[in-house]
């Protein structure tokens, strides 16, 4: 293991992470107000996610959607819960600020193969399950080369990538394409769906 990836990264995440949080604290605060105007109370998005090792920790984000129900008290789908505050709010990718903190307590890290759901993880083929041999991260590979316009499989190769070739100039160059891409705001959600469609699994290890 190199020691950009035993050490390194961590100290560019903690180098990056803590100046943003200072810097970033007025503009959280009035997102924070202006999603507790718009969406009430809780204005934070908590989840349990698995991270590197399969360790469980709490994601947090900026809420985006509502908790309406139907007749039957389940929730909408996405797309009915999903309010334009929130689109915009994701479309800038401003709801991720909070996240810096799960940066910051060694959770996650600025790069890294996105956190996705816990039931997920019975899912995985073995190869799919090594995008947790690193931390997750904000971006990534992935991120940068298609975000939610990919599909699993696409998503999931990107990732391994990512695991086989971690290094500084990799996780700058990542970090500089993120800034472009978010100025730019592209492929923010997956062909007819305001998220990602739910994962399902694969019965071809090769997938992924």
């Amino acid at each position: 293991m190199s020691f950009y990836r035993r050490f390194g990264k961590r100290l560019l995440d903690l180098g990056i992470a803590v100046p943003a949080v200072v810097v970033l604290a007025p503009l959280g605060l009035a997102i924070g107000a202006a999603a507790r105007m718009k969406l009430g109370s809780p204005v934070l998005f908590r989840q349990r996610r698995p991270g590197r090792d399969d360790q469980i920790f709490e994601l947090i984000k900026f809420r985006t959607m509502t908790d309406a129900c139907d007749a039957n008290g389940t929730l909408l789908p996405d797309d009915q819960r999903l309010t334009s505050f929130g689109r915009r709010l994701r479309r800038t990718s401003l709801d991720e600020l909070p996240t810096l903190w799960n940066v910051i307590r060694g959770d996650m890290s600025l790069v890294g193969p996105r956190p996705l759901l816990i039931q997920y993880l019975d899912r995985y083929t073995p190869t799919q399950r090594r995008r947790h041999e690193v931390a997750p991260g904000i971006t990534g590979w992935a991120q940068i080369n298609g975000r939610n316009a990919l599909t699993w499989a696409e998503k999931f190769d990107l990732d391994l990538w990512y695991v086989e070739n971690v290094s500084l100039r990799t996780d700058l160059a990542i970090l500089f394409r993120t800034v472009v891409q978010v100025l730019a705001q592209r492929d923010i959600s997956a062909e007819g769906h305001v998220t990602m469609p739910e994962f399902m699994g694969s019965d071809d290890e090769t997938a992924g």
